[in-house]
């Protein structure tokens, strides 16, 4: 019975992930008739010592773990939250469930328009004007996007309110899971609201909180289309919001060079495994204790 799901992760990860790693051995030019020349490692040297590509990559990898940092826990702790309210027995629970998991569903061309409005430098922007009037306009119009210091604050403002919902309908599914005794016995025990969502919430769904760090880490690690939309139809600061996947595409698609994107990939596939791989065993370890 296992053999579609073996079929397809050789098909669709093994195979693309092989074939990646010859393609990043040779010089490939795309769009070039001169046949590809094996450079070795030549490509994973240069992401690191060339001063042409080092500089744009390396910035595109800082953002990449500024960005891991701040969404992981902060969304995964939103989802939570937001879990908990509404696994409770309210009026209209069902349409705000779907209120916040409508995010997740928009294409991401839509979102990007929705938060250039949002984010928009002019007076007129949404955000700037909310914080004018709450200000009396003493705080002047901001360019959200095109500024270093608040670039990729935007975009992972955009990414937790997009992807949060997501990460809620899985917890609110392991919190229907925790049977209603131990709430029970918890309240004859007399404890507190604080003190079930302690001994009782967070050890029934430890295992799909675990599953989710997973999920929302490696998502994390891949975001691309939220920077390039901005980048290319938003006027976004390119160097504060640019990451590792928009550099691997970058590279094939303005420099034609499929190797260099190729090693790019590949890097950024063993640092998701490494660091996947890493969490979990200290996750589980924790869980264990």
């Amino acid at each position: 019975m296992s053999l579609p799901a073996v079929l397809g992760l050789i098909a669709f990860i093994a195979v693309p992930f092989f074939a990646a790693v010859a393609l990043s051995l040779f010089n490939v030019q795309v769009n070039q008739i001169r046949p590809a020349v094996f450079v070795g490692l030549d490509q994973y040297i240069r992401l690191f010592t060339d001063p042409v590509v080092s500089g744009a990559f390396l910035r595109s990898l800082l953002n990449n773990f500024v960005f891991a940092i701040v969404v992981i826990p902060v969304q995964t702790g939103l989802a939570l939250l937001l879990a908990v309210l509404l696994n409770r027995k309210l009026r209209s629970v069902r349409f705000f469930r779907t209120f916040f998991f409508m995010p997740v569903v928009f294409p991401m061309a839509l979102v990007a328009v929705i938060w250039r409005l949002i984010l928009d430098r002019s007076s007129d922007g949404l955000l700037n004007s909310s914080v004018s009037f709450i200000t009396g306009g003493l705080v002047p119009a901001q360019d959200w996007l095109g500024s270093s210091a608040t670039a990729l604050g935007s975009v992972i403002l955009l990414s937790i309110w997009q992807g949060v919902g997501f990460q809620m309908v899985i917890i609110l599914a392991g919190l229907q899971d925790i049977p209603e005794e131990r709430y029970e016995a918890a309240r004859l025990d007399r404890a507190n609201g604080w003190q079930q969502f302690i001994h009782v919430t967070i050890p029934g769904v430890r295992n799909t909180l675990i599953f989710v760090l997973l999920l929302t880490t490696i998502m994390a690690f891949r975001v691309y289309d939220q920077a390039y939309i901005l980048i290319r139809t938003g006027g976004a600061n390119e160097n504060a919001t640019q990451t590792v996947l928009y550099q691997a595409t970058n590279a094939l698609s303005a420099d034609n060079n499929l190797g260099r994107a190729s090693a790019i990939s590949v890097f950024l596939f063993v640092v998701v495994v490494i660091i996947t791989l890493i969490q979990r065993r200290m996750l589980r370890q924790r869980s264990e204790d």
